[in-house]
């Protein structure tokens, strides 16, 4: 029995290590969005809470200026209008710095804020941290103007996604 408990606290050690979270559990549908401040790619200050009375599209992705990740944000910034339209705010986040989120933004022209996460603490809140990588799981969170989680996709298609997420919007009203 000790040594069963010993391999499970190893196990977790082990983990912990390679940069995995025991206790990052997911938010769900119904859950209160974690809170979370940080900077936009402009190094301005932003957080959860500027947005509230607002529906916020919280998408994690990888790494900025890949081609899975290039993809996803220029398939939100040509829905930007119609998720607008909603009321809804588009906000990306990955572990990438400030400086490298506004040269992807410029370069492709993003009309929405990339959230800088270059310490984990949103990507850890969220539990979407890749195993063994600093990276974020290609997730999206819909969180409605109270700031409740409604929707959560795990494993999107970059190029099928953004009509995926219109159509939760449109079904918050």
């Amino acid at each position: 029995m000790r040594a069963d408990l010993f391999r499970k606290g190893a196990i977790v050690s082990i983990f912990s290590l390679l940069g995995g979270s025991a206790h990052a559990a997911m938010p769900v549908a119904g859950q209160a969005a974690p809170a979370f401040a940080s900077v936009d790619q402009d190094g301005k200050a932003i957080a959860l809470a500027d947005f509230k009375g607002h529906p916020v599209v919280l998408y994690f992705y990888p790494k900025d200026d890949t081609p899975g990740c290039t993809k996803e944000a220029c398939a939100f910034r040509d829905g930007y209008a119609a998720i607008q339209a909603t009321g809804a705010v588009i906000l990306g986040v990955s572990a990438d710095d400030a400086k490298s989120h506004k040269a992807f933004a410029e370069k492709f022209h993003l009309p929405f804020q990339l959230v800088a996460d270059a310490d984990h603490k949103i990507i850890d809140a969220y539990g979407v941290k890749m195993p063994l990588l600093s990276m974020a799981k290609r997730t999206t969170f819909i969180i409605d103007k109270d700031g409740v989680v409604r929707k959560v996709f795990e494993g999107v298609s970059p190029a099928t996604h953004e009509p995926e997420v219109l159509a939760a919007l449109k079904g918050l009203s």
